[in-house]
């Protein structure tokens, strides 16, 4: 029999595997469910075995399955180290990632996809600009970092942005706010509210620009700290309320800690992206890089869709 079996097939059961599902491995992999299930429809009926069960959950690989996986785990991490060993004999491999944010929750995300980059390009140097920093797209001209992750596109400045992922925002109060009742939030609710966030400028805060601010809506009052557990306390003793990714207060909510409200009918959505000089896009580390975080975020956060 001839053998269809290609690097593609191995990649879409691993991507399975850690995704746990058809969509979230299709997502993962950026093509669409239906390519997806007719590419595993095609393998399975050349070979004439079902690879996984359809309607397990989480998913469950039947043997000719598993099979398949231990191919994939043996020879897609020798693929992936040569095709950057080629990189390194055409790009050189000296090379660093100074990473400056302009987010306090991002290091909930960056440094679990920092150690996978490290493991794959040992040689490369990354470190993280210290401090917050309220232009880090300022620090790559100035040649203080090399890449910036950013929540928004300038297009006046003349950087390359690769997209990562957008979030929900939330807003979380205390248990018995008299907020606490409502489906949502809206711009008027604030009006009386102490805001309770890290110490950022306005513009810099996603509820501030998409909500309150086109709305002609200010907070009472405001309340700073660098401490998201600090933030919490406050909001838990109801001082205030504040508004977080998902992610970033998801073991607060899981312990009943505060609750969280939608702001908006439709949501608040957050988006992120690194940006770097565009001459840097073209090195193979970079594009890693990139990809490792949409990958790592992606498997690892809740309630985030990549970009």
């Amino acid at each position: 029999m001839q053998s269809i079996l290609e690097l593609r097939h191995l990649k879409t059961l691993l991507a399975l595997r850690e995704a746990g599902n058809l969509l979230r491995a299709a997502t993962l992999l950026n093509v669409t469910q239906s390519a997806l299930s007719h590419q595993i429809k095609l393998l399975e009926d050349h070979h004439g075995v079902a690879l996984f069960e359809r309607k397990s959950t989480p998913i469950r690989f039947t043997p000719a399955g598993e099979r398949l996986l231990q191919l994939a785990d043996y020879v897609l991490p020798q693929v992936a180290t040569t095709e950057r060993d080629l990189a390194r004999l055409a790009q050189g491999v000296a090379g660093q990632l100074r990473i400056a944010v302009e987010c306090h929750t991002c290091f909930d995300w960056l440094m679990p996809a920092m150690d996978v980059f490290r493991q794959r390009w040992p040689e490369v140097e990354l470190d993280i600009v210290s401090g917050f920093q309220a232009d880090p797209v300022g620090l790559l001209y100035q040649h203080k970092a090399d890449v910036a992750i950013v929540s928004d596109i300038d297009h006046a400045e003349s950087v390359a942005y690769h997209p990562l992922f957008r979030f929900e925002i939330v807003a979380l109060l205390a248990k018995d706010h008299a907020l606490a009742q409502k489906d949502y939030l809206q711009a008027e609710d604030f009006a009386t509210e102490t805001l309770i966030t890290y110490p950022v400028p306005d513009d810099m805060l996603d509820v501030v620009r998409q909500v309150l601010k086109p709305a002609g809506i200010n907070a009472a009052a405001r309340r700073t700290t660098e401490l998201t557990v600090a933030m919490l306390q406050l909001v838990a003793s109801k001082r205030g309320i504040a508004t977080l990714p998902v992610w970033a207060a998801q073991n607060y909510l899981n312990r009943n800690y505060v609750v969280s409200k939608r702001i908006t009918s439709e949501g608040l959505t957050g988006r992120l992206y690194a940006a770097c000089q565009p001459e840097l896009s073209e090195k193979a580390y970079l594009t890693d890089f990139v990809e490792t975080i949409r990958q790592s975020s992606y498997l690892n956060l809740q309630s985030i869709e990549l970009l």
